[in-house]
């Protein structure tokens, strides 16, 4: 808009100036001239017409109806010419009004150039916020980065902490076996009397440092039922050994994966003496195993340290087996 006006202040004197030229010729030649100046200013007041609506300038006052403006100058003029005639011995000074001159190339130019200079400056505007905000990006990467590098750090800590905690617990559990349950050789014994499942028996003697207990041998499996006798009589409490045949059915491993060659099943009772013996097992106490594919983990029972198979998701007392 300032270069709109800035327009108009260079084209505006130049059309007066030609105005006022042309009124300067019109006294000169009052005779029979008339025709030709009412043409000239019809053509100049059409050419501030086009001007003004090129640059978007409001309309004056004494442009909106050119040809009242031409009836009233024409007036104007007939008004002065009789002045004139009444008498020439008081000259009077006439205002002079100046129309706009015409654009030229050049001012079209000027115009041109400084739109340019504007969108030229508002660019410069936008690059400078645009190298701001890849400076905060910069900055925010940097930061993300940092935190990433903190993050990671404490995750370190943190799982070092938890492998720390881990071999706490594990001594821990290895002293308080050796310290509270039987020992034998190289191998302690501790009852748990919190029920749980085959796995999930095995899962908590292994965080405790232990394994479910493995008796090897019969002098081991005399140390592990005085030591189930003593814990929890006058009752007879099946608990969990780390012995299974879940990988094929009657082949029975140990939980660190060896195979199982000595075991300590529970028989029925021989039948008592008399005139009729009894041939078939008592129904209370069958042989064992006898749980086929549906019972693959064995227990211990606490009274007589006899082997029986059972359901591996029954939840049942477990022993731990640690290393002395």
């Amino acid at each position: 808009m300032q270069a709109a006006w800035l327009l108009g202040a260079l084209v505006v004197p130049q059309l007066l100036g030609f105005s006022h030229g042309a009124r300067g010729a019109e006294r000169e030649w009052e005779g029979g001239w008339g025709g030709a100046q009412e043409e000239e200013r019809e053509r100049e007041a059409l050419m501030l017409k086009h001007l003004q609506e090129a640059l978007g300038l409001p309309a004056r006052r004494g442009d909106q109806n050119p040809e009242g403006n031409s009836e009233g100058r024409g007036a104007w003029a007939t008004e002065e010419n009789g002045q004139g005639e009444e008498g020439e011995e008081e000259p009077t000074s006439t205002p002079h009004v100046s129309p706009s001159p015409s654009p030229t190339p050049e001012d079209a130019i000027t115009y041109i150039l400084g739109r340019l200079a504007g969108l030229d400056a508002g660019l410069h505007q936008v690059h400078v916020r645009l190298h701001t905000l890849d400076t905060r990006v910069a900055e925010l990467t940097r930061g993300l980065r940092q935190l990433r590098e903190v993050a990671g750090d404490t995750r370190d800590a943190v799982q070092a902490l938890q492998e720390a905690q881990s071999r706490a617990e594990r001594e821990h559990g290895r002293l308080e076996g050796c310290l509270k349950g039987a020992r034998l050789g190289h191998k302690c014994f501790l009852l748990s009397r919190d029920f749980e499942a085959q796995a999930a028996a095995q899962a908590r003697c292994v965080a405790r440092g232990g394994s479910l207990a493995q008796p090897a041998d019969s002098r081991q499996m005399e140390t592990l039922t005085r030591y189930l006798r003593a814990a929890l009589a006058p009752y007879n409490w099946p608990v969990w050994l780390g012995v299974h045949d879940r990988r094929a059915e009657g082949l029975y491993l140990f939980e660190n994966g060896q195979r199982v060659s000595f075991f300590a099943w529970h028989r029925a009772p021989s039948p008592e003496p008399g005139p009729r013996p009894s041939a078939s097992p008592h129904p209370l106490s069958p042989n064992q195993p006898n749980g086929g594919v549906l019972e693959n983990c064995v227990a211990q029972a606490s009274d007589d340290g006899s082997w029986w198979d059972h359901d591996c998701d029954r939840r049942l007392y477990y022993v731990c087996e640690f290393p002395y």
